[in-house]
């Protein structure tokens, strides 16, 4: 026997609202000088992540990714979510566009480095996140949002 969730306009306008506090938290934090011991927060240890083809394991996982990496500037262009049937809350998919730039920008290169090059250069991203709620935070009341983390992200360069 199937059920069938039928979603609200109501629901429809928390899931927006909590896929709009994520990503203006999320890219914040992943452009703070902070990042390396914060992002790392968004996951859990059974969160997948997969970085531009590269796949990583969990909280561990995303922190080793970022570590190395130079400072990020992101520019968010879009985002769209989707409310998941079958809990409630539901799941999320967000899906996300924009502009990122790794290091001090264009300025910020050697003398030496070619016109043509990408590093410092603004870079078109794609990134899409399952959103899960978090069983552990406190239970939300009617019209609040809940509270998620990350279950699954993939990042892609696009431009």
């Amino acid at each position: 026997m199937t059920t069938t969730t039928t979603f609200t306009r109501n629901d429809i306008e928390i899931a927006t609202r909590a896929a709009d506090a994520f990503t203006r938290l999320y890219y914040t934090t992943y452009d703070s000088p902070t990042r390396v011991d914060d992002l790392p927060k968004f996951y859990r240890s059974s969160s997948t992540l997969t970085w531009n083809g590269n796949p990583c394991q969990g909280a561990e996982g995303v922190k080793k990714l970022i570590q190395d990496m130079p400072s990020t500037k992101h520019e968010v262009q879009s985002y769209d979510c989707h409310p998941i049937p079958g809990s409630q809350p539901p799941s999320l998919l967000v899906t996300v566009s924009g502009n990122v730039t790794h290091g001090r920008g264009p300025a910020g290169n050697p003398v030496s480095t070619p016109i043509k090059s990408v590093d410092g250069q603004p870079r078109v991203f794609f990134q899409s996140f399952m959103l899960v709620p978090d069983p552990t935070a406190p239970v939300v009341k009617a019209g609040e949002v809940a509270k998620y983390y990350v279950d699954a992200d993939a990042m892609r360069f696009v431009g």
